[in-house]
């Protein structure tokens, strides 16, 4: 039997020991704040877990919580097949490759904040080009700062345009490694676009999909500088998904208590689902 060489973990350490220092104080700092009230001065008390109590039965930590899953769960119902779809329409081959690439990749290297710009200037209703179409030429009564449905639908959109690239560019990466023989055999048999799709193209790209729907889950469901530069979490508190509502109780209100017990929980949760999401999607391979 051949004796395993554990010596590549030494090249590691050094990676692992800066994640661990960068990760566990900031976390050890929250987990002390979420057990303890402060009102200044380096003055703490001690108030062990009635700030999870709390948080669990208040109904605008739940409020905000379901905004955050409506909105998550909107992107990757748009994103993913839009993706998909998308990588199926580029050449595979030629000159318009690479051209379709670096336009594809072009929105994500637009940094956050100046993404929720543009779309706040862009969607302004008298001088916003997107605005003024819908409201002076279409018709349509189109302000985010006034009604709770254009803002969702706005931040929707938005995220759409910046995201669904990097599902695209993941599809099709799985596309284009995927060997001509599989193609010609089905030729040969004589299958159809959508069988071809449906157990040749889809399995073989289970792999990307995974890794593109457990980014964009834990990209969306953390999301703050887009919607925050674009509504503000308003108008109201319609689009206060719990990212900013967090913001707001540990900046605006500065109740750092509650914000860190928030944090944690916002942190469980999100590594919950994306255990959930990457198990039931490696089911398969496992067996």
């Amino acid at each position: 039997m051949k004796k395993q060489n554990n010596r590549a973990w030494f090249f590691v350490l050094p990676v692992l020991v800066l994640v661990a220092f960068n990760a566990l104080i900031p976390m050890m700092t929250v987990v002390n704040y979420s057990v303890q009230e402060t009102f200044g001065n380096n003055l703490f008390f001690w108030q062990g877990l009635d700030w999870f109590e709390k948080l669990l039965r208040s109904d605008r930590f739940h409020a905000s919580l379901g905004r955050q899953f409506l909105f998550t769960g909107s992107i990757l119902a748009i994103e993913v097949p839009l993706g998909i779809i998308i990588a199926l329409s580029m050449p595979s081959k030629g000159f318009w490759v690479p051209v379709c690439l670096v336009t594809m990749a072009l929105p994500m290297l637009i940094p956050w904040n100046v993404v929720g710009a543009m779309w706040n200037i862009f969607t302004l209703p008298d001088i916003g080009l997107l605005g003024y179409f819908l409201n002076h030429t279409l018709g349509i009564h189109y302000d985010m700062t006034q009604n709770p449905l254009a803002a969702w639908a706005t931040i929707i959109v938005m995220d759409v345009w910046h995201w669904t690239s990097l599902v695209v560019l993941l599809s099709y990466a799985g596309l284009v490694s995927i060997p001509d023989a599989y193609y010609q055999a089905a030729k040969i048999d004589g299958a159809s676009n959508w069988a071809v799709f449906r157990f040749i193209q889809l399995p073989k790209m289970k792999n990307v999909l995974t890794i593109a729907i457990l980014l964009r889950f834990m990209d969306s469901f953390n999301i703050y500088t887009e919607p925050f530069v674009l509504t503000g979490g308003g108008p109201g508190n319609s689009t206060t998904l719990l990212s900013i509502d967090l913001v707001k109780i540990a900046l605006g209100q500065f109740d750092l208590g509650p914000a860190a017990a928030m944090s944690l929980i916002y942190f469980v949760i999100t590594l919950l689902v994306s255990w959930l999401f990457y198990t039931l999607m490696t089911k398969d391979d496992q067996k």
